[in-house]
């Protein structure tokens, strides 16, 4: 199995939950391992939403959010040239809505935040 934990940040917004990782991967099979990872981990989980970049394969799943998640979080990837990763974010519902936008900020808010903590354990290696 080619699934190795780079960096975990959980983000707290009105009472909601987002557990952002990031993975180093060998091939896009590994995706699967990795949802059902987080679906075991965090079952109360309302979405686990994800982006994908292994080689020339890229995808993404918002997972029925809104505010287009996977595609923020796909953007995160690329911006910093992170290929054979995924990030996936799982979210825990607090009961107060975000809206659209709210949940996109906050995806991207928590994926960034495992990106850099993943960043700065590299540079200081």
């Amino acid at each position: 199995m080619g699934v190795r934990e780079a960096a975990a940040v959980r983000l707290d917004e009105k009472k909601s939950k987002f557990y952002a990782h990031l993975y180093e991967i060998d091939s896009v099979e590994d995706v699967s391992v990795i949802r059902d990872i987080h679906e075991k981990l965090y079952k109360k989980a309302a979405h686990h939403c994800y982006a994908v970049v292994c080689g020339t394969y890229a995808d993404s799943r918002a997972d029925g959010e809104v505010g287009s998640p996977g595609r923020v979080l796909a953007e995160i990837l690329e911006r910093n040239n992170l290929s054979n990763h995924v990030l996936i974010v799982s979210r825990l519902f607090g009961g107060i809505k975000l809206g659209p936008a709210g949940v996109a900020r906050a995806f991207r808010e928590a994926g960034n935040g495992a990106v850099t903590e993943y960043l700065e354990r590299r540079k200081a290696l």
